[in-house]
């Protein structure tokens, strides 16, 4: 009989947020957010990152719950909707090509090259780092090239990558990370 009084609660919640009760809403934006937070810096992702995505998840909850599209079915339902909704959202984030434009342009900038700035003065500089980095691309094996060709200048993803070159996705994961260290040893062996 107890679930069946959870679930109760949770139908008394679901009017309440019908109802647009501040008390209510506050309390259930408070209680999940640490949780939903935790995942997200689990998940490569910052504090901005975190509330921008649970904001947008409390939104999609609430206007579910508004729109009937939720009803409880556990004692702990509608957290856990809510969880699921800003794991979907922040998935989402991790697979856009955003996300992956801002890693590639991280790892372009860990190789000790600084990112261009637009209208730089130095062109003499960005010149050497771009001819570093090309040096560097060159003196790697063919595998390594076709890889890192496929990822950052034709924007495939990782599974369409080992589909192309008949490995498995962490194969291809991994043999990505080995040559990205190769590039990095190069390039640093080149500035000394």
């Amino acid at each position: 009989m107890e679930s069946v009084k959870n679930i109760t609660e949770q139908n008394k919640l679901v009017a309440a947020i019908k109802a647009n009760d501040p008390k209510v809403l506050q309390m259930l934006y408070q209680e999940n957010y640490g949780k939903i937070a935790a995942y997200i810096f689990k998940n490569s992702g910052s504090k901005p990152q975190a509330k921008d995505t649970y904001q947008e998840a409390f939104i999609a909850c609430y206007q579910n719950i508004k729109e009937d599209k939720f009803v409880p079915q556990s004692e702990t339902a509608l957290q856990g909707y809510l969880f699921t909704i800003a794991k979907n959202k922040w998935t989402d984030y991790l697979r856009s090509a955003h996300y992956k434009k801002v890693q590639g342009m991280n790892e372009v900038v860990s190789l000790g090259l600084e990112a261009p700035e637009p209208f730089s003065s130095d062109v003499s500089e960005e010149e050497s780092n771009l001819d570093l980095a090309m040096t560097g691309f060159s003196k790697l094996g063919d595998e390594c090239k076709s890889l890192l060709k496929l990822f950052y200048f034709e924007k495939k993803s990782m599974e369409e990558i080992s589909e192309l070159i008949n490995i498995t996705d962490a194969s291809a994961r991994n043999k990505k990370y080995r040559c990205m260290q190769k590039l990095k040893t190069i390039v640093a062996n080149l500035k000394d």
